[in-house]
Formats: C-alpha cells, sequence, structure tokens
C-alpha cells in the first residue's frame, strides 16, 4: 500500500522549507553508525522481565546528557524525562520499552558479522531506545526549538505478561498528553494506529483424584480441561472486527495410572475490538464453567470439579479513524520522504493504552532490517536504517510543531 494521504501537505513542505530541519535530517543519515553503536551497548545491559533496572538507571545517564527537565524513574520503573517548547503546542510522548522476553543470564553480548549485528534484544526494542537518543542529538545539535513539549519515555513491561504495566502507570499519573509515539522494530514506513487488546488466564481444575483403576469413575480434572479446550476450539468468532482465542500451554496430572487432581490450560483471547472482546471472554469462561460441571455430572459426582480462572494479562484494544490528523501527518511524514507505507494492521503495543484512553497515538518502525524477535537468534542490519528516524522526526515535528517556523498540527486536547 502506497501512502496517499494528501491531507497536511503545505504544511510538510513548510517544515521542510526550514533549513533547520534539513540539516537535522541530514545529521540523522550521518548519525547512523552512532546509533548503531548506542543499539549494541543499551542490549548489552540485561532486561529481564519484571527487573528492568539495571537498564532503566543505564539509559537515564544518557538521557541526563541531554538536559532534559523533570527527568525521573517514577515507582513502576519508568524513565522520562521532558524537552520543553516554547508552550504553545501539544505535549507529545516518544516511548521505547526498556524490557525484553529473557530471562536474566542470557547472554545478550552483540557479535557482528558481515555488517549484522546479532543479540538477544537488538531489535525489539534495542532499536526503538537508540532511535529515542539520535532523536534527541539532531535536536540539540541543530538547536530545534519546538512550540510543543516533547516527552522522552523508556517504560517497562511491554513484553508478554508484563501486561503494559509501565504504560498504564504513566498515563495514570500523566494526563496532559496530546499525542504519543511508539517505536518498535520495523521497516520506516510501518504505521499502526490500532491496537489489539487481550486478555489472558491461567486455567485450573481440581478433583479428588485417584488411581486410574481401582478409582475408574472418579471425576478428573484432565478430562474437564479436555472438555472445556474441545469447546473452545469450536467457538465462532467474527473476522472483522478480528478476533482470536488461542490455548497456548496445557498441564496437569502426575502419571499415566492417575486420575489427575490437577489440570490447566493459559487462555489468550484478543481482538482489535473491546465490544468484541469483552463478549468472548464471557463466552470463554462460561465454557470453561460448563466443562468442569459437564464433567462431574457425567461420573454422577456433580460439584467434584472446581475450577479457578486468573486475570493475568489485560491489554486494551483501541481504535481511531483514518481521517484523525495524528495517522495523516504520519503518512505525510513518510510521503515527503518518498517512503512507502505498507503496514498499517493493527498490532498489540505500547499505544494500546493511550488509544484507549482517547489519546491519538502511533506506533511507528525504527528503520534497519530485523529479525528473530525473541529468539536468541535476534539480529539488525543497520544499513540505511536512519529512514526510521528521519521519517519520526518529522512525524514528531509535524506534531509539536517548530518555534518560528512551522506550527503544530496536533490539537491540543481539551
Amino acid at each position: 500500500m502506497t501512502s496517499t494521504s494528501k491531507v497536511f501537505t503545505k504544511e510538510f513542505e513548510q517544515l521542510l522549507d526550514l533549513q533547520q530541519v534539513r540539516d537535522a535530517l541530514y545529521f540523522l543519515k550521518q548519525d547512523n553508525e552512532q546509533t548503531t553503536k548506542d543499539q549494541i551497548e543499551v542490549t548489552e545491559v540485561e532486561a529481564p522481565p519484571f527487573n528492568e533496572e539495571n537498564r532503566a538507571a543505564f539509559f537515564k545517564e544518557k538521557l541526563a546528557a541531554f538536559g532534559l527537565d523533570d527527568l525521573k524513574t517514577d515507582e513502576e520503573g519508568n524513565v522520562y524525562g521532558i524537552r520543553k517548547g516554547s508552550g504553545s503546542g501539544p505535549t507529545v510522548v516518544i516511548a521505547a520499552h526498556l524490557d525484553t522476553v529473557f530471562p536474566a543470564g542470557t547472554n545478550v553480548k552483540a557479535k557482528v558479522e558481515d555488517g549484522i549485528v546479532y543479540a538477544p534484544g537488538i531489535g525489539d526494542d534495542g532499536r526503538g531506545l537508540a532511535v529515542l537518543l539520535t532523536l534527541l542529538r539532531t535536536l540539540e545539535e541543530n538547536k530545534i526549538e519546538t512550540e510543543g513539549d516533547i516527552v522522552f519515555l523508556a517504560d517497562v513491561g511491554e513484553e508478554g505478561l508484563g501486561d503494559l504495566r509501565g504504560m498504564k502507570a504513566y498515563f495514570r499519573d500523566n494526563t496532559y498528553v496530546d499525542g504519543f509515539i511508539s517505536v518498535e522494530p520495523g521497516a520506516p514506513g510501518d504505521l499502526i494506529y490500532c491496537g489489539v487488546g487481550s486478555k489472558r488466564y491461567n486455567v485450573t481444575f481440581k478433583g479428588k483424584g485417584g488411581h486410574s483403576f481401582g478409582d475408574f469413575g472418579t471425576s478428573s480434572a484432565i478430562h474437564a480441561a479436555g472438555r472445556a479446550i474441545a469447546a473452545l476450539a469450536d467457538l465462532t468468532v467474527p473476522e472483522d472486527p478480528k478476533t482470536t482465542y488461542n490455548v497456548g500451554t496445557i498441564h496437569g496430572g502426575t502419571s499415566i495410572n492417575t486420575i489427575a487432581q490437577h489440570a490447566g490450560f493459559q487462555l489468550d483471547l484478543r481482538s482489535v475490538s473491546s465490544e468484541a472482546l469483552a463478549e468472548l471472554e464471557a463466552n470463554a469462561l462460561a465454557m470453561i464453567e460448563e466443562a468442569a460441571q459437564a464433567e462431574g455430572e457425567a461420573r454422577q459426582q456433580p460439584g467434584s470439579i472446581s475450577v479457578t480462572t486468573e486475570l493475568v494479562g489485560d491489554r486494551p484494544a483501541g481504535s481511531q479513524p483514518k481521517d484523525a490528523p495524528i495517522r495523516h501527518i504520519a503518512l505525510q511524514a513518510a510521503e515527503v520522504l518518498g517512503i512507502e507505507v505498507e503496514r498499517e494492521e493493527p498490532l498489540s503495543t505500547d499505544a494500546n493504552v493511550p488509544i484507549s484512553l482517547g489519546i491519538p497515538a502511533l506506533t511507528l518502525g525504527g528503520g534497519g532490517n530485523s529479525g528473530g524477535h525473541h529468539t536468541l537468534e535476534e539480529f539488525f542490519d543497520p544499513t540505511d536504517a536512519f529512514y526510521g528516524p528521519q521519517r519520526i522526526l518529522l512525524a514528531l515535528l509535524g506534531m509539536v510543531g517548530v518555534k518560528d517556523g512551522a506550527a503544530p498540527l496536533l490539537p491540543i486536547r481539551n
């Protein structure tokens, strides 16, 4: 898909007429090697799930070099500071997440082979964190003053069962935000403006159990779990809005000749619609309860199987209209650089939280070619990776404006 937006065309021509902005774009190209070095350096500081504090402290020192106002580490572990504008524009947050999926002790030392960098987390989200630093460098080096404030945020808890806890905490504490950009690994043309919501459950069945022969006829926790999984597998869900379900892991039993006392599974429910997600959740939970009852009744032992459902993940869904100003700003930023926008499908990212709160938000690709995300073979190719930061810079400046040069295009929220 090619960007065809003609909204804000004149405004972006005015933005590109500014010598400071043209110099800043050139700087980002020249800074590509340093950005890769930053990426390697931050990746080599471990940031396992729920233990991001070492990387947070390291990155806070990096941010401190730019003299950001109100630089802090909040109670959840997020690190952020403000690059103040003139006070006459919107406040925009640009964020990248600190955490990785890899447990403590993982070898995160980078290897460079034929120009390709290999390291767990080098793309997701080492790239995003490095982009924040190169953006700060070019703003400072080219003395660009903005109309609106820019908050540079390195957040915790984006991955897995982190459940967006860092972003949820940030928006609990900060209500003055007018726009938001999340930087993730991806092509410079990536543009995600709808968030996939999810509900995740640990489901556990319990029963008396017994010997497979001597106690035959006793209700089985495993059989109850099997009934639930079979029922879930036959669920019908809408294609539009896209809604999905998955049993990702199962557990239970102690031996082949034991009627299981415990069994369970992990259930993942997703949708781009909060309403569809709520309906799916209600249906799935009802089926799970019915499976427990059915197993007991089949054995003429009503109530012999109990079931608990523990919510372990709750990511809000959210969408924005195609004519949202923030989307057109990002489209135009790609257009003027000759970057093709090929991907706009919904994803689950930090942007879910602000979108669900009605705050204009996007996830943009940090540039470069990366792959093997969430594996030990993760890699990043920095060739021409500067196109990502260039597009993000233009989108950011389009939103907040340039003092005495270009008015902000993103409205201030009431």
